[in-house]
Parts: structure tokens; C-alpha cells; sequence
């Protein structure tokens, strides 16, 4: 069964592979790339697989975050924005 609904896997605790790190992020931002060392770091360490998207290519993103640039989701929920602790995000991902 390697399909699990997401229905069946609720409650489980999730193991960090199985988590989903997004960098929401615009050109040009210092504290993105600051922001990307510390999930480039963290995620690696972990096996955490992580993604960034452009705020500028999506007007959905842009309108929820404009303001809050870096922003950072885990699996979907809102992490942090502006700074990353890298010991903050580490925790959330192996709990």
C-alpha cells in the first residue's frame, strides 16, 4: 500500500521524510537566502525535503505574504517568517 490517504495517516507522527519544508520567497532578499541556509542546513541533516516558491510568479502567495517575506511552511502550515531558528525549525521537524 503505497498510496497512504492522508485521512489514515492523521495522528501518526510523521517521520522526517515524510515532511514538507516551503520556502516562500521573492528576488532580490537577503533574508531569503539567510533563510535558505538554515532549511538548506536543517533539511539536509534531517532528510527533510523542502521547496521554495516565488512570491512574484504567484498572486495568491503574494497577497497572503507580501508583508511577512521570508516565509516559512511546514507541511502547509505556517512556520515563521522574517527569520529562520534553526533550532525552532529542527524541533518541529522531528516532532
Amino acid at each position: 500500500m503505497a498510496d497512504m490517504s492522508p485521512f489514515f495517516r492523521r495522528g501518526a507522527a510523521k517521520s522526517p521524510e515524510d515532511r514538507l519544508v516551503t520556502l516562500i520567497r521573492k528576488p532580490g532578499c537577503h533574508l531569503c537566502d539567510d533563510a535558505q541556509l538554515v532549511i538548506e542546513e536543517v533539511c539536509g541533516d534531517l532528510g527533510v525535503p523542502w521547496e521554495q516558491k516565488d512570491i512574484t510568479q504567484d498572486p495568491q502567495l503574494h497577497d497572503q505574504y507580501w508583508e511577512q517575506i521570508p516565509v516559512v511552511l511546514v507541511d502547509g502550515a505556517q512556520h515563521t517568517f522574517w527569520r529562520v531558528n534553526e533550532d525552532r525549525l529542527r524541533k518541529a521537524l522531528t516532532e
